[in-house]
């Protein structure tokens, strides 16, 4: 899928009275949900690179996106990696508690970092139920794609 395609969705989901749209097409998903006064994007699209400079898989602009985190199962549970390159940060801005920390208790679709890229907020949400056992990355660092950032106990 385009960029500039992407992008007019965003822009016209702003500008209309629609609160959600979802396209698919082949590999690519993309969901654009209105969220108070940002648009909230979500997309998923097999990744093989993520270049910081010049992307080549589609990428969202000016939005707030959630991005769901893929996840690689191991023996003391799941290891939840970068979906995409950018800066940690475990906290929705400086002043606030983290989204979780470790030996918290997390749900599916429970927001656990945001990954910011290109200016956009990305929320990294949890893809199963357990407890944060190690948190392996730092606040305002920079990640790169399949870094892990936590290891999540299978309940």
């Amino acid at each position: 899928m385009d960029l500039k395609l992407v992008k007019k969705i965003i822009d016209l989901i702003a500008e209309s009275e629609v609160n959600e749209v979802s396209i698919e097409e082949g590999d690519f998903k993309i969901k654009v949900k209105k969220q108070s006064d940002q648009a909230q994007v979500s997309y998923s699209q097999p990744m093989v690179a993520a270049p910081s400079v010049a992307p080549a898989a589609p990428t969202p602009s000016k939005a707030a996106s959630t991005v769901e985190e893929s996840t690689n199962q191991v023996s003391n549970g799941q290891k939840v990696e970068a979906p995409i390159v950018g800066t940690f940060y475990e906290a929705p801005s400086p002043d606030s508690d983290p989204f979780v920390k470790v030996g918290d208790k997390v749900s599916k679709g429970q927001t656990l970092c945001i990954i910011e890229a290109m200016k956009i907020m990305n929320e990294i949400e949890s893809d199963c139920a357990g407890t944060i056992t190690q948190i392996h990355v730092q606040n305002g660092t920079p990640v790169e794609f399949g870094q892990p950032l936590f290891t999540i106990s299978n309940e």
